[in-house]
């Protein structure tokens, strides 16, 4: 075909439907100087050579325009490039600093936290590593030299320098790196020592929390970062675009993409419900839902990086000691704890009100379905401590008018209702008047939650409902032996009267041995499948009550979770099931029979 004949092309594209293929879109940063936007043509063939289809991010600070960039593509590289701006990092510059880029240093910080707030995948190219490391936490060297002369006191560090900005051709290597074990890097490469070229004078020396060091130059530069979150971030100090051992750095970052976007196509079909967060017991702080609260772990900014749907806040009441009054373990003048439960309810309506467009109250199953539909996200109301109902059957009936979808029977110390398992066993279990209430629950369509409850409480509260029971965040004690958790004989009888166990990220509640990560959350998980069946489990965070680990320490990091499930091999059925499918049919069959 005449390559001029472009009519002829165009017939060939619209020969078959659809007209091609989807692939990964794959954003690049893009350089600036000169008056121009651009971008060196390794970086995009590279990623066609991936598979993934490039796109180029111009150097503006508009937030419409980042955040409008950020929502259509699944994976991003960071380019090279030149000098930060010192001051972005609170220095002043160093004798030896480069000209710097100010048309590019600000939206590029600005789309690197963005881009890792939604979970996006992302390659750093030599500036692009030094780009995350300033964007979340680490710290960049103005100089490698000036660095290590700050170090020559200290033999660990001290080490004799080796020409890091070469003058060969940039697809010739000119110094080895030392791959650590147990990366992502040692596991593209399979191997411990790999040489690449190297074009750069500024360095990561610190990480910071989010990464380690994932690589190092024979001076102990660093050449590598990766997530130690379970993210999909990798960062490198030289530029494999160049280099014939890069693609494997491209390959990853396009399959990760596609991970991404097949994670995020799921979250658009199915509902995601977290069944415990205690939110509300921030509101003096003065949160807001609108606002992207760093004292908080759930508002609407991190519900849509997480892509999820709906949660159930609770008003958490904390029970007095004896001697103690409630009034006094609150912060709001109330009088009782009926009245505190109503100011907290009252709160969180009004901070819906004023988002009326992006959030509402559900009250149902069919409620959350419909702002699913209407592309809205919803909250759900719960009482963690029965002592809201400050002893009267009638107040039951008047927090079902509310739309309370269940009630937390107690909390860490006993009540009048049951007794915990942080109490004293006042009653041996669930006491003549919780007999009343359970059953009035169950006439009235609200849950009964035993998360909180003893062993014989729960066993108590089994045998007294007509209605299938839930513990909305409890993990399993046969891996984490806190009295907390639910035994394997627990899960049986739960699962045997219909009921679904809520696997929490408290850390205390998934391992006594060491940092809790999202991998033990997994573990609770598939040992509760393994006892219960995948039609009896589900997740209930407990964030802002204590809940969060480390790759699942947010709303934000929803989609993550549901990442690793899907590379865990969990179908979308499972995956709908695990993410409130379990919890809402308990919910529908309760609802369905309520009286009054």
């Amino acid at each position: 075909m005449d390559k001029f004949d472009w009519q002829h092309k165009l017939a060939d594209i619209y020969s078959s439907f659809p007209e091609g293929r989807y692939k990964p879109i794959i954003g690049i940063t893009a350089n600036h100087g000169e008056d121009t936007c651009k971008i060196a043509d390794a970086y995009y063939k590279s990623i066609v050579t991936a598979g993934g289809i490039p796109v180029v991010i111009p150097p503006l600070a508009d937030k419409d325009i980042i955040t409008g960039t950020l929502k259509h593509i699944d994976g991003l590289v960071l380019s090279g490039g030149g000098d930060y701006n010192p001051l972005f990092c609170g220095e002043e510059p160093s004798p030896h600093l480069h000209s710097i880029n100010s048309e590019r240093d600000l939206p590029e910080l600005i789309v690197t936290r963005l881009a890792y707030n939604r979970q996006i995948p992302i390659l750093g190219i030599c500036r692009g590593i030094q780009t995350l490391a300033m964007a979340l936490g680490g710290k960049v060297a103005q100089d490698i030299s000036e660095h290590m002369m700050s170090d020559e006191g200290n033999k660990e560090k001290a080490r004799l320098p080796i020409k890091h900005s070469q003058d060969a051709s940039r697809n010739e290597p000119t110094h080895s790196i030392r791959i650590e074990k147990d990366t992502i890097l040692h596991t593209l490469y399979n191997k411990e020592r790999m040489a690449v070229n190297s074009f750069h004078h500024q360095a990561v020396t610190d990480p910071g929390d989010r990464f380690r060091i994932a690589a190092t130059a024979p001076d102990g530069v660093t050449e590598a970062i990766e997530s130690r979150e379970f993210k999909s971030i990798i960062g490198v100090q030289w530029h494999p675009e160049c280099l014939e051992n890069g693609a494997p750095l491209f390959s990853w970052l396009v399959k990760q993409a596609a991970n991404f976007h097949e994670a995020n196509e799921l979250h658009e079909r199915i509902l995601t419900l977290d069944t415990h967060c205690d939110t509300p017991m921030l509101f003096p702080q003065g949160i807001k839902l609108s606002c992207r609260n760093p004292q908080s772990l759930v508002d609407l900014h991190k519900m849509d990086e997480g892509r999820q749907d709906a949660t159930i806040m609770v008003a958490y009441l904390p029970q007095p000691k004896i001697g103690e009054t409630f009034s006094s373990k609150v912060e709001y003048e109330v009088d009782s704890p009926t009245e505190y439960a109503d100011l907290i309810f009252d709160k969180i309506e009004e901070m819906v009100l004023e988002n009326k467009d992006h959030v509402s109250i559900a009250r149902t199953p069919a409620d959350l379905y419909g702002d699913k539909r209407h592309k809205r996200k919803s909250i759900m109301l719960g009482i963690e401590n029965g002592l809201a109902i400050n002893g009267s059957l009638t107040n039951l009936k008047h927090f079902a008018q509310r739309g309370i979808v269940y009630i937390t029977l107690c909390h860490n110390g006993d009540n009048d209702i049951c007794d915990s398992a942080k109490g004293c066993n006042t009653h041996n279990g669930v006491s003549r008047f919780g007999e009343q209430v359970i059953l009035e629950m169950n006439r009235l369509g609200i849950m009964a939650d035993l998360s909180h409850g003893s062993e014989k409480s729960f066993y108590d509260a089994l045998e007294i409902s007509r209605m299938p029971i839930v513990c909305s965040h409890s993990s399993s004690y046969s891996l984490c032996n806190h009295p907390r958790n639910l035994t394997d004989d627990q899960m049986r009888a739960l699962a045997a009267k219909g009921g679904v166990a809520q696997t929490t990220l408290y850390h205390g509640f998934l391992n006594t041995d060491s940092e809790a990560t999202v991998l033990d959350a997994i573990a609770h998980l598939e040992h509760a499948i393994k006892i219960m069946g995948i039609d009896h489990v589900g997740i209930g965070t407990d964030f802002d009550g204590d809940g969060g680990i480390r790759g699942f320490s947010c709303s934000s990091e929803a989609i993550n979770f549901t990442r690793l499930l899907l590379s865990r091999r969990y179908s979308e059925q499972d995956i709908q099931k695990i993410w409130g499918g379990n919890f809402l049919r308990v919910m529908t069959t309760i609802q369905s029979v309520r009286e009054g």
